[in-house]
């Protein structure tokens, strides 16, 4: 007998078993897929599928057991769970992919809006209503699909008891005798229990988010500069224009990668002779974000704050407090006037009150009227021309504090802007052109050799403008500090890649650096491998040690 099809008089029999072998084999390769899918692109290989899955042999027990009427209910439940499991292994490639980690069922769900707006700034509004639709679609089909497969698979073991049995009784015997040998095939072990060891990590990562959220809050109420007077804090650096800059997606890969770091290198060389031949220093490190790929404010928050910020709710809860950022340290001096450049914030941002800016400068505000840059709302050098033009250029009876955020080293790394003469910058419409001629995001985002190239082109300019900006308009009293804010995507950094990023300290006034000797940084705006590494939150205290009243 045809499994699911009883024999008739008539019609087209013959079409009839093939479609219910189909039908059948089909559902079968659907469960055995969602049992055994691997949570990291890297690991999908056909030695992946090369495993019995006890959790499917568990399944088809149950079922054999149950009555009619139950085992139809159970295998429905139990199709929409491995469903929802299936879409969750799907999450986990792509976060792994995107941002070095998996999906966090409690605090990601956030990032999923800021995909979308990713993709329709990068690709465009039709793209991105394709992407919405296509992901909700898929979503669907993967729950109805797998619910129907299961009762399908449960409604022909039920026509077929005798040979679902033995065949049941016979995968549970492999796999028992292959977990007790160890058997392997290509160092994956036959017996897998993959899934129920993935529901246990998500089900960890639960509790363990639950319970990092009340030990973070803790340690947050704990500040050894929260009480510090203003007349006692960054004593010396009084009379300095100081600016913090982020570039983004600018990791130890940019420098270290043989396919990305000649040019790079070639770049911060150059810009370390031009700052020493106009009298600047320069001294740099290595700092270990708490993000990768992605979620940029939690490396600038963890920066800032001086506390370790891997997630949303650690951003939340500290942001909602009064932990002292460095920002807002210089704002309780009283010496410095501060400001934010954030070309990146397209919409309000309440947070900049918490960092202590007097006035944040968003995309809305920065008289931009050139196009886009894919994700990136205007090139680097507008943003810092902007910045000369609305505050740093105009007359002030305090020196200026300034956090920046450069963006147009963020993926997709295409098309990239061009440096050209401040003069012409204007009010950005003359990107037009160079925007127009620049590459597709498409064509280079999906070339595995393309993306490393323009990525490391994308931190070439964004460099340049910088250093550039500070040869043209900085003078005696200019401090810069800037890095990168986390590691660009798997794609470019390579999996498993480490979270180190640059960064740098450049002045004119020696005595600036002086304070900085027993850093151990070295000389220039590139560190080498022998660089020391610090934590990215342990560079609020150390600032502040180094340049309070503390330091000699």
């Amino acid at each position: 007998m045809t499994p699911g099809v009883p024999p008739e008089p008539g019609g087209h029999p013959v079409v009839a078993r093939t479609v219910a072998w189909a039908t059948t084999g089909l559902s079968l390769a659907l469960v055995f897929l969602a049992l055994l899918l691997p949570a990291e692109l890297t690991l999908i290989e056909p030695t992946a599928f090369l495993r019995i899955p006890v959790e499917g042999i568990c399944g088809a027990t149950l079922l054999l057991l149950l009555p009619s009427r139950a085992r139809r209910v159970v295998a429905v439940l139990a199709g929409v769970v491995l469903g929802a499991l299936t879409l969750l292994n799907l999450l986990d490639i792509g976060f792994n992919e995107f941002l070095g980690r998996g999906f966090n069922v409690v605090l990601d769900w956030i990032l999923l809006d800021d995909a979308e707006s990713y993709v329709e700034d990068a690709f465009g509004g039709t793209a991105a209503t394709l992407a919405m639709v296509g992901a909700v679609v898929l979503a669907v089909a993967v729950l109805v699909l797998m619910a129907l497969a299961v009762l399908r698979i449960s409604d022909v073991m039920a026509r077929n008891g005798a040979v679902a049995t033995r065949t049941t009784l016979v995968l549970g015997t492999v796999w028992v005798v292959c977990a007790a040998l160890g058997v392997q095939v290509a160092g994956v072990p036959v017996a897998s229990r993959s899934t129920a060891a993935l529901v246990q990590d998500r089900a960890e990562r639960v509790r363990k988010t639950l319970a990092d959220e009340r030990e973070f809050a803790k340690v947050a109420a704990v500040d050894t500069y929260g009480d510090t007077p203003g007349d006692q804090l960054l004593t010396g650096l009084r009379g300095k224009d100081v600016m913090f800059t982020f570039i983004e997606s600018y990791g130890r890969t940019a420098i270290e990668d043989p396919r990305i770091a000649p040019g790079v290198g070639r770049t911060l060389k150059n810009a370390t002779e031009r700052l020493t031949k106009a009298g600047f220093a320069a001294r740099s490190g290595w700092l270990t974000s708490a993000t990768y790929g992605g979620s940029s404010w939690l490396g600038h928050s963890t920066f800032l704050i001086g506390l370790w910020i891997d997630n949303q709710n650690r951003y939340r809860t500290v942001t909602a407090g009064d932990h002292l950022s460095l920002t807002r340290a210089f704002q309780r001096t009283g010496a410095w006037r501060t400001v934010g450049i954030m070309p990146g914030v397209q919409k309000a941002w309440p947070e900049g009150r918490f960092y202590g800016l007097d006035h944040v400068y968003d995309s809305r505000d920065l008289g931009y009227q050139g196009p886009k840059f894919s994700w990136s709302t205007m090139p680097d050098q507008y943003a810092l021309a902007a910045f000369e033009r609305l505050e740093h250029g105009r007359k002030h009876d305090k020196p200026l504090m300034s956090e920046i955020i450069l963006t147009s080293s963020h993926q997709p790394w295409a098309p990239i802007p061009r440096t050209i003469p401040w003069s012409e910058v204007g009010d950005g419409s003359v990107y037009r052109a160079i925007q127009k001629a620049g590459k597709k995001p498409a064509d280079v985002f999906t070339d595995t050799t393309e993306v490393k190239t323009e990525y490391g082109k994308s931190i070439q300019y964004s460099v340049h403008s910088l250093i550039d900006y500070v040869l043209t308009y900085g003078d005696e009293n200019t401090v810069l500090v800037f890095l990168g804010d986390h590691q660009p995507l798997a794609r470019v950094s390579g999996d498993h890649a480490g979270r180190d990023v640059p960064v740098a300290i450049v002045a004119h006034d020696e005595a600036v650096l002086d304070r900085i000797s027993g850093w151990g940084w070295q000389d220039g705006l590139m560190p080498d491998a022998k660089a020391p590494v610090w934590k990215m939150s342990s560079f609020r205290d150390r600032f502040l040690d180094a340049y309070g009243p503390r330091q000699p």
